[in-house]
């Protein structure tokens, strides 16, 4: 396995670390300026190829960048979706939820949790879901959040308990939503 580093002042930073939170700005753009589209499998695979894009992971041949993954992958300790699946499970996931008209602050949660649990790509998931979420949240004008470090643990508790207590993830939310609040008040931003 080659990892891409450089030395900083006795420190060794990841250049893929470095490269992906660069890519992940222009990956904020793109949800922004897309806040209103429809969700779509074209615009997620988009993202994925944004935020991976220039990173070592583009450079292997069994690591599809803006494509669905061609190796099993696992989160959590938990299977996720096999390769030959993941596209009809994605258009299904779709399909479900692209019928609702008005979503909800759970509808959202609900669609992050399944496509936790297809775990599409190689590698990005939670980034792509994250941004997904954000994105959706802007279209249906609920306050959005950021899943901050502290929240890091429960947030991981909360998609992994979904399908037997979904307070937890929400709970874990409605925090962050709290503290992004907090941010907007701060700057005086109306919500």
């Amino acid at each position: 396995f080659e990892t891409n580093t450089i030395g900083v002042e006795k420190e060794v930073l990841n250049v893929d670390d470095v490269i992906e939170t660069a890519n992940h700005f222009r990956c904020i753009d793109m949800i922004i300026d897309h806040a209103k589209a429809a969700l779509t499998e074209k615009f997620i695979k988009e993202l994925h190829l944004v935020l991976k894009n220039g990173t070592s992971d583009s450079r292997k041949d069994w690591f599809a960048v803006g494509e669905y993954k061609k190796l099993p992958n696992e989160v959590g300790g938990r299977d996720t979706a096999l390769p030959e699946e993941v596209a009809d499970k994605m258009k299904a996931l779709l399909t479900e939820y692209n019928a609702k008209e008005k979503k909800t602050f759970e509808d959202i949660l609900d669609f992050h949790v399944k496509f936790e649990q297809i775990h599409p790509f190689q590698d990005g998931n939670g980034r792509v879901g994250r941004l997904i979420m954000f994105k959706e949240y802007l279209k249906y004008n609920i306050v959005p959040f950021i899943i901050e470090d502290d929240l890091k643990m429960f947030y991981y508790r909360g998609l992994k308990e979904w399908d037997n207590e979904k307070g937890y993830l929400t709970d874990t939310c409605l925090t962050a939503q709290d503290k992004y609040k907090a941010y907007l008040d701060y700057f005086r931003i109306a919500y």
